[in-house]
C-alpha cells in the first residue's frame, strides 16, 4: 500500500531573499550585516550566510570514480627501523590500505633509515609492486631513491611506482639545498626520464603545496606554490626529453586536507580548475591527479583523542573533494611515532568513509551547491593569481629565493594565531573544552641514531641555494605551552 504524500508547502509562496534579509535586519537590530553574519577565510575570501543554487558548471572530473574503491587509501610509513617499517607496510596493506608512502631518511630522524638499494629492497620485501603502489618521500635523496625503487621493481613494466620527486619542497623546508637547486631539478628529471622508459605507469614528480600549508599559508598560496612547482617540473622533464603532455601526465599534485572540510573540498576542486588551465596552456590534456595528505598543522598534543575528529573531517573533505589518493596520519603524530592501534585507527577512518558512509558513490557531490561552487571559484581565482605572481617574479625558485613565499605564509600564520587569541577561532581540547583529567596516550619510541646508516651524499657541484625556510608549525603549540 502506497502512503499518500502530504504537500506541506502547497499554497505558500516561495520566500524571497529580500524577505529573508528583512527578517535578518530585524533580528540583528540594526547591527552591521557583514560584521554579524559574514565571515572570512585566512586568504580574505568572504563566506556569506546564504547562497542561491549554483548554475551547472563544467564537470571537474574526467570520468566517474570506481564506486568500490573511489580513491586510493594510502598510508605513510616513517619508522626509523627498516624491519619495523616493512612490518608496518605489510600490516597496512593487509588491513585495507591500497598503497603506501615510504619516507626515507638515512639518519632515521624523519623517515626509515635506508641508504642503499639493498636496504630499500629489504624494507619492501613481500610487497607485490604490481598490485600495491609504493611512493617515496626522500627529499634531496629522491633521485637516488628513485633508482633504488626502480631496482626493487626488477624492470616489471606493470610495477605501480610513484617516485614522488620533489626537491622544491625539500628546499622550502630545509632553507638550503646541497648544491644548486637547479642542478637538483635537472638531475631528478634526468633520472625520471630514464626510469619512465622501463616503468611506463610510474608517477615521476610530486608538485606539492603542503609545505606552504604547514607553514601557516592560505589556500591560494598553497595552490600557487603547487602549480608553479608543477610547471618547473614539467619544464625540467621536457628538457630531459619527455614530451610535455607525457610530463604533465606523470606529475601528481600534493595538497593538504584540513579539518575545515568545506575549505578542503573547495580547494581540491579549485586545484582541478587551475590544473586544467595550466595543462591546457602547455598543450596537455591529462586530468589532475591529486594526493591529499592530512594536515599536521591542525594536530594537538593536548587531548590528542580530539585529533581523531580532525582527521576524520580531513578525510571527508579529501574524499568529497575528489582526491585520487588520501593519506591520513595517526592521531598521535604530534606526540611521536604511532602504535599499531593508531595506524589501524588511521586506516579504519578511511574505510568507514569509503565503505560505510559510501562517500565515493556520488559523482562530485558538491556540484550545484551555491556555497561550494562560489568558494571553489574564489579559491581557484586566488590560487591562479598567486601562481601568476610567482611566475611574474621569475618562477618558483626565484620566489623562494626572494623570501616572498615565506613572508606571505608568516603573515597568514600570524593572523591565524591572532584569531585563536581573540577567540574568533577555537582549538578543541586546547582553547575550548580542555580535558581536565588528560590520560596518557601510547606512542612508539625509537632511537633514530641506533638505525642511522651511511648513504650516498645528495650534494651536487656548485654553491648551495639558500632561502628563507618555511617552518612547519602546529597552530596549537603556543597555546599548549600556556596550558
Amino acid at each position: 500500500m502506497t502512503k499518500a504524500v502530504i504537500p506541506l508547502a502547497e499554497g505558500f509562496a516561495a520566500a524571497t531573499e529580500a524577505q529573508w534579509r528583512a527578517l535578518v535586519d530585524k533580528t540583528i537590530a540594526g547591527a552591521d550585516f557583514s560584521e554579524k553574519l559574514v565571515s572570512h577565510l585566512a586568504g580574505g575570501q568572504a563566506i556569506q550566510p546564504l547562497y542561491p543554487a549554483a548554475p551547472r558548471a563544467e564537470p571537474l572530473f574526467a570520468e566517474p570514480r570506481d564506486t568500490l574503491r573511489p580513491w586510493d587509501l594510502r598510508t605513510l610509513v616513517a619508522h626509523p627501523d627498516p624491519a619495523r617499517a616493512r612490518s608496518e607496510i605489510l600490516a597496512d596493506l593487509e588491513g585495507g590500505a591500497a598503497s603506501v608512502v615510504l619516507a626515507i631518511d638515512p639518519t632515521g630522524v624523519h623517515g626509515t633509515a635506508v641508504g642503499s638499494p639493498e636496504a630499500l629492497a629489504e624494507a619492501l620485501d613481500g610487497v607485490v609492486l604490481e598490485l600495491a603502489p609504493v611512493a617515496l618521500d626522500a627529499g634531496f635523496l629522491g633521485a637516488k631513491a628513485a633508482d633504488w625503487l626502480g631496482a626493487a621493481a626488477k624492470a616489471s613494466p606493470n610495477a605501480l611506482l610513484s617516485f614522488h620527486l620533489d626537491p622544491l619542497s625539500a628546499l622550502a623546508v630545509a632553507g638550503r639545498s646541497p648544491g644548486p637547486i637547479e642542478s637538483h631539478l635537472i638531475g631528478a628529471a634526468t633520472v625520471a626520464s630514464r626510469l619512465t622508459e622501463t616503468y611506463p605507469r610510474a608517477g615521476l614528480f610530486l608538485a606539492s603545496g603542503q609545505v606552504v600549508h604547514e607553514a601557516g599559508g592560505d589556500e591560494a598560496l598553497e595552490l600557487g606554490f603547487a602549480a608553479a612547482s608543477a610547471l618547473a617540473y614539467a619544464k625540467a622533464l621536457t628538457r630531459a626529453g619527455v614530451p610535455t603532455p607525457d610530463a604533465l601526465a606523470r606529475i601528481v599534485l600534493g595538497l593538504a586536507a584540513d579539518s575545515d572540510y568545506f575549505v578542503t573540498i573547495a580547494k581540491l576542486r579549485a586545484a582541478r580548475r587551475i590544473w586544467a588551465r595550466l595543462s591546457g596552456a602547455l598543450g596537455g590534456a591529462a586530468p589532475a591527479r591529486i594526493e591529499a595528505r592530512s594536515s599536521r598543522r591542525m594536530l594537538t598534543r593536548l587531548d590528542p583523542w580530539t585529533n581523531m575528529l580532525r582527521l576524520t573531517s580531513a578525510g571527508f573533505g579529501a574524499a568529497v573533494g575528489g582526491a585520487d589518493a588520501v593519506v591520513l596520519g595517526a592521531f598521535t603524530d604530534a606526540l611521536g611515532l604511532p602504535t599499531p592501534f593508531a595506524r589501524r585507527q588511521a586506516r579504519n577512518a578511511q574505510l568507514v568513509l569509503m565503505e560505510e558512509a559510501s562517500l565515493g558513490r556520488v559523482f562530485d557531490p558538491s556540484a550545484g551547491s551555491g556555497f561550494l561552487e562560489t568558494l571553489t571559484d574564489q579559491i581557484a581565482r586566488a590560487g591562479w593569481a598567486a601562481f601568476q605572481a610567482i611566475e611574474a617574479g621569475g618562477g618558483i625558485v626565484a620566489a623562494l629565493a626572494s623570501g616572498s613565499i615565506a613572508a606571505k605564509a608568516a603573515e597568514t600564520l600570524t593572523a591565524r594565531r591572532q584569531a585563536v587569541e581573540t577567540k574568533a577561532s577555537k582549538i578543541l581540547g586546547v582553547t575550548v573544552f580542555p580535558n581536565a583529567q588528560p590520560g596518557e596516550v601510547a606512542i612508539e619510541t625509537a632511537d633514530a641514531a641506533a638505525f642511522a646508516v651511511n648513504a650516498p651524499s645528495p650534494r651536487l657541484p656548485g654553491p648551495d641555494t639558500v632561502i628563507d625556510a618555511l617552518p612547519q608549525v602546529r597552530l596549537a603549540a603556543p597555546f599548549e605551552e600556556v596550558r
